[in-house]
């Protein structure tokens, strides 16, 4: 008798993962999310004007960018008509033009700009991750998909421990999800729970003695908060390119890289 996705399925299987790579696959199989894999598939039958004569995506999204990442950020979830449609995080979207153009200026990224999976992009000390794979509905993952989806990330920031140095959380939910994550691998992460903010720094170190999972793990991360890197908030001037740059180049520094064009 098979189980409900909860409790069996891709999701449960990614602990067992021993690779980026090997995530990564089980995270483009996954369909344990009725909902999602509806609406995903939906909008890639749909799809908006603009895209008519494009083949869209339409699966999860892996994670993105260098399997030796001293920084990960962690977003919330791909755009329909960005990730969903490209097949990359952050790609062929807004927030990803301008969340790439400051990793461009901040030197972990070689161009300014993404527009597909074939458009040459590479990050260096850096790998994008998000807590939902799936495009959701309103941008709304439901409490159950977030839990759902976790273990993707789990195993992501556990292969990622031996250089991982420094996590930005780009907005609440971001911020909310990485912290449950990393109480559960053994951080020892204030109770209460410290509060999202932008420009938010707060270290963590292991509350069991580092003997985590993987082999030579660091004894210290740091967590970064930035708003998010959606329209409703780069239109409106929330978040200005500056305050995007302050904060990943602080990340930089922490994880001990040398600034753009250094060298």
């Amino acid at each position: 008798m098979s189980r409900a996705p909860d409790d069996d399925g891709y999701p449960a299987t990614a602990r067992a993962a021993d690779t980026l790579g090997a995530v990564d696959r089980l995270v483009v199989g996954c369909r344990a999310c009725p909902r999602l894999v509806a609406w995903r598939e939906q909008v890639a039958a749909e799809r908006r004007a603009a895209f008519r004569d494009q083949t869209y995506w339409a699966r999860p999204v892996p994670g993105f960018g260098d399997s030796a990442a001293a920084v990960a950020v962690v977003g919330l979830a791909p755009a329909a008509h960005g990730a969903n449609r490209t097949g990359r995080m952050f790609t062929g979207d807004p927030s990803g033009d301008f969340l790439f153009a400051a990793l461009h200026r901040t030197g972990f990224a070689n161009q300014p700009r993404a527009t597909g999976r074939d458009d040459g992009m590479r990050l260096d000390g850096l790998r994008l991750v998000a807590p939902v794979r799936c495009a959701p509905p309103q941008n709304r993952p439901t409490p159950a998909e977030r839990r759902r989806c976790a273990p993707f990330l789990a195993r992501e920031l556990e292969l990622l421990a031996p250089t991982l140095r420094v996590a930005v959380a780009l907005g609440a939910l971001g911020w909310d999800a990485l912290l449950a994550s990393l109480g559960e691998q053994g951080w020892a992460v204030p109770r209460p729970r410290p509060r999202f903010g932008h420009g938010q720094e707060l270290t963590l170190r292991r509350s069991d003695g580092g003997t985590g999972r993987e082999p030579a793990a660091p004894t210290a991360i740091t967590v970064l908060g930035s708003y998010h890197v959606s329209p409703h908030n780069t239109y409106t001037g929330r978040l200005t390119a500056a305050m995007l740059d302050e904060v990943l180049g602080r990340a930089a520094q922490l994880a001990g890289r040398p600034g753009p064009g250094a060298g």
